[in-house]
């Protein structure tokens, strides 16, 4: 059966505190044991009625609760950073269903995104339609656009699949780059703008209660809750569809498309809605980013987007929801953080004017290391030997998903 969530937590609790007392002097005076005692036999008390009551359902609704809370105790930076985490998120969410449960290799993926996101655009500069209707209607185009290349690739395995895929991503992008004539609709290379952003309704009421809060820093919390509530949403969706007759025919599908047709499977339907379903989390996800930038052109829809965001699916675990979560967390916060962090601190190296003596080289000045050195430009390379390696060392991924035996019927 596993051990259950709550199972992890209490041992967690118990563990750490196990480890705060033995490590803290002053807890190992007769009062501080007698306190110890009585804490790990609450912690246990709480462990047992997590195990044997609906309560340990509330877990979950805990955790989430702290991720909410943690966001008002830290700069708009950070919350930027894990708004645009949570996006990545629920693009590697989509991707991993057409990669990951139905086998389907999508290199193109992209183009939902794109479709979405200019969906809004469009919608709102032209039409002034508002946000909220604007995410049903991008994901509808974007579904559509799923099952579109679905009925253009269902003949199609392997690398002819993914040179296809990889075409429909080069054609959107081409093609909103293009269509600012003769009737203009995105603007070129320009791109589209300014593109309005959902209304801060509740703004009014924070400042009847007394909360004087910047404009800027509503809207980041305003998305990083937005964003939030979709990963939440794209979570539940995609366990449902997982655990349903529909996610074994996916399955089934994934392993071999020859032996599921012969079970009765209906792979061509099954196909369209793998595309399907992951491109309206796409398109969902693109009106969100396209409202949080105020800006879109094509270059934010770049065949390398797909590569990250695969790379995503890969480094967490096909076909694994929490391993798609892990892996895109990993890798936008490589991205943002650690190479553009690493190329900050070699910069500031270059000009400290800093002499080092290294053995067999002698006085080597720091102000001559490469202007190429610079780890942020390199991305794409680091994402290219993170699949290598991963592929090589551990290709179930970091969080891989768990099999299960079951039935496969009609569906």
């Amino acid at each position: 059966m596993g051990i259950g969530r709550s199972a992890i937590a209490a041992g967690i609790l118990f563990a750490g505190f196990t480890l705060f007392t033995k490590t803290k002097d002053f807890i190992t005076s007769p009062e501080g044991r007698i306190l110890s005692h009585s804490v790990q036999d609450r912690i246990c008390t709480i462990y047992g009625i997590l195990e044997t009551t609906w309560i340990k359902r509330g877990f979950p609704v805990a955790i989430l609760t702290l991720l909410l809370i943690i966001p008002l105790t830290i700069n708009n930076y950070y919350i930027d950073v894990l708004t645009i985490t949570g996006i990545y998120a629920i693009l590697a969410l989509g991707l991993n269903i057409v990669v990951g449960l139905a086998g389907l290799l999508d290199l193109g993926y992209v183009a939902f995104y794109a479709v979405g996101a200019y969906s809004y655009g469009i919608l709102n500069t032209q039409f002034g339609i508002s946000f909220w209707p604007a995410i049903l209607i991008g994901a509808i185009l974007s579904a559509f656009a799923g099952m579109l290349l679905g009925m253009v690739t269902l003949r199609l395995r392997g690398d002819y699949l993914a040179i296809v895929t990889l075409g429909f991503g080069e054609v959107i992008r081409v093609l909103a780059n293009n269509l600012d004539k003769p009737i203009n609709l995105t603007n070129g290379p320009k791109g589209i703008t300014p593109i309005q952003r959902p209304p801060l309704f509740f703004q009014p009421l924070l400042e009847d209660l007394g909360f004087s809060i910047s404009t800027p820093a509503l809207y980041s919390l305003y998305f990083y809750f937005l964003v939030l509530l979709v990963v939440t949403a794209v979570i539940t969706a995609t366990r449902r569809l997982d655990h349903s007759p529909i996610g074994r025919a996916w399955e089934a599908i994934r392993e071999d498309e020859l032996a599921a047709a012969s079970m009765g499977v209906p792979f061509i339907r099954m196909k369209l809605l793998a595309f399907a379903t992951g491109a309206s989390f796409a398109g969902i996800v693109g009106v969100i980013f396209s409202a949080k930038q105020y800006f879109i052109n094509p270059e934010s829809f770049t065949f390398m987007e797909s590569i990250g965001v695969l790379a995503m699916v890969i480094l967490g675990g096909m076909g694994s929801i929490p391993g798609a979560i892990l892996g895109a967390t990993i890798v936008t916060v490589l991205n943002l953080e650690v190479l553009k962090g690493l190329s900050l601190w070699l910069n500031t190296l270059r000009n400290s004017g800093l002499v080092l003596s290294l053995p067999f080289v002698g006085d080597y000045a720091l102000s001559q290391l490469p202007a190429q050195l610079e780890p942020a430009k390199y991305e794409r390379l680091v994402f290219g030997i993170i699949i290598v390696i991963m592929v090589i060392f551990r290709p179930q991924g970091i969080w891989p998903a768990r099999r299960r035996l079951g039935k496969v019927g009609r569906t």
